[in-house]
């Protein structure tokens, strides 16, 4: 078998939802985004980095990934990618072509094992960074429950190239498809649904900075601020007004590629889970809601 060719890097994701592009203003006045664009039923927003967007809303009847982004270095690993793809068998959704968005670039779209959407973009219109402090700079990773967290792992692997980067016991595996400990983690779940989005500020005290623009208009986390043991990366968690959890987090682990083991990190230890021990264990709450809601993804797309 030859190895897949390898996906660039995690550019962000579009979220779908009942009447969820009214809660741009939350985005904009609160979470510290910037408006990117906005269209009939859709709104994207920008981070301090130079994507176009990081995070979109999208309204529809279904709450859920409309599709998560991902970054290819240029037009011929996507068509390496695409070709291998169809090669395997995949769910391609057609061949690679200009994109007609406003990001633009080239590239396509295929379906995982749990019928989301996946897009892949080389090129595309770039932004000039944003000099502002304690806004998030980018989306440093998403986190997928899963009723087969084991296989849909496996596929990442197998067909795009993810590396695993550590264990949660044997409830989470986190994957990296670039330097970040992780892009994607998968969570073991009885059904496929977003379970967080991770929102990255360039440093602690940014990241601290936030959570304080957050308590001055009276919200708070929901859990946090704590510091993970997998990824070494701060947290605090919070839930939006459309009930998605979205997470602020910082200095996220860099994997050298060369000396890098995955391990598996127990849950029964609290400093393990938490290393400030700050945060505690989450809430059975807190639980509840990154279970999320059912997402059955595209499977029409799957019969075309």
């Amino acid at each position: 078998m030859t190895d897949p060719v390898r996906v660039g890097s995690l550019r962000g994701l579009v979220m779908r939802a009942p009447g969820v592009t009214a809660t741009k203003k939350f985005y904009l006045d609160n979470w510290g985004l910037t408006l990117a664009h906005e269209g009939d039923g859709e709104v994207y927003f920008r981070g301090t980095g130079s994507e176009a967007f990081i995070y979109g809303l999208k309204d529809g009847p279904v709450y859920g990934i409309d599709y998560v982004h991902f970054a290819m270095p240029d037009i011929a690993s996507t068509d390496a990618l695409h070709d291998w793809l169809v090669a395997q068998g995949e769910a391609v959704l057609g061949a690679p072509a200009e994109f007609d968005d406003f990001v633009g670039g080239y590239g396509f779209e295929m379906l995982d094992p749990d019928n989301r959407r996946l897009r892949f973009r080389a090129g595309g219109l770039k932004q000039e960074p944003l000099d502002q402090f304690a806004k998030p700079r980018k989306v440093s990773h998403v986190v997928l429950n899963s009723g087969d967290m084991d296989g849909v792992a496996d596929w990442y692997c197998k067909t795009l190239g993810f590396r695993v980067s550590d264990y949660s016991a044997d409830q989470m595996i986190f994957l990296r498809c670039a330097s970040d400990h992780h892009s994607i983690a998968l969570v073991r779940g009885f059904y496929p649904s977003v379970n967080h989005v991770a929102f990255e500020l360039p440093s602690i005290n940014e990241f601290m900075r936030s959570i304080g623009r957050m308590k001055q208009v009276g919200v708070v986390p929901t859990w946090g601020p704590g510091r993970h043991g997998p990824g070494d990366n701060p947290f605090a968690y919070y839930v939006s007004p459309s009930g998605f959890v979205i997470e602020f987090t910082a200095e996220i682990q860099q994997i050298d590629e060369a000396t890098h083991q995955a391990q598996v990190w127990p849950r029964d230890d609290p400093e393990k889970m938490d290393q400030w021990m700050t945060a505690g264990a989450p809430t059975a709450a807190q639980r509840a809601v990154m279970q999320g809601r059912p997402d059955p993804g595209f499977p029409e797309l799957r019969e075309k």
